[in-house]
């Protein structure tokens, strides 16, 4: 048998799961069919499960077997909002524009967030989402591409980052702040509002085990509320 560990196994389930091999959601082999891909034990391999599992990456149930965590909106403890939705909630007509999509060495500031090492580049994307044709949130977002690198490829021109991200790739744990900020002369130019307007922001960064996936602030028109509920 195998003296491969548990951590080893945890973290290659782990790479697969960042990878798209299991789908948000989707069964993924049993415990027998691990062990014998990974040539070990079964409590090995059970190990490794519960450490993805006590991380909210994956969900156990007796008889149901193991499936990847379906993280958005839902399952999260702040609701992750869909731009998208949230514009045809309205009644009104969605669409998105990426105004800047940029693979570089991100500020100071940006890098602390993702947890970059010095001269390490993340995607910079900036993204104007429109309600009938206005501006309705402005986007401004960095990629840590070590975590996600097929973000480069995603089909942007089709889905927003947002909305990728939120669909496609799982998160274990994040910070989220509101507040209200007065607008930039670059986001008032993005939302079509006097700089210096009272702009409601949410500034949001996520993480995978231990790994930060993407910080983001989204800037919405004035006026936008936050509804919630209890």
């Amino acid at each position: 048998m195998s003296s491969v560990t548990h951590q080893t196994i945890r973290q290659s389930i782990l790479e697969r799961i960042q990878k798209g091999e299991w789908a948000l959601g989707e069964l993924i082999p049993g415990e027998a069919v691990l062990a014998d891909e990974y040539g070990c034990a079964r409590t090995t391999i059970n190990r490794a499960l519960q450490g993805l599992a006590s991380e909210g990456l994956i969900v156990r149930k007796r008889k149901g077997g193991t499936r990847v965590s379906e993280m958005p909106v839902r399952q999260a403890k702040f609701d992750i909002p869909i731009v998208r939705e949230q514009v045809e909630a309205f009644g009104a007509q969605y669409r998105h524009q990426v105004l800047r999509k940029a693979e570089k060495v991100p500020p100071l500031g940006i890098r602390t967030r993702l947890g970059l090492e010095k001269g390490a580049k993340a995607l910079q994307l900036d993204t104007i989402h429109l309600a009938d044709g206005r501006p309705f949130a402005f986007e401004a977002r960095w990629v840590n591409l070590q975590v996600v690198p097929e973000m480069r490829n995603a089909p942007l021109d089709e889905i927003s980052a947002n909305e990728w991200l939120v669909q496609t790739v799982p998160f274990s744990s994040g910070d989220v702040v509101f507040t209200a900020v007065s607008a930039s002369k670059e986001v008032a130019s993005a939302l079509e509002a006097k700089e210096g307007a009272a702009i409601f922001v949410i500034d949001r960064t996520t993480s995978l085990a231990g790994d930060f996936v993407t910080t983001m602030k989204l800037f919405y028109r004035e006026g936008y509320q936050l509804y919630s509920q209890l």
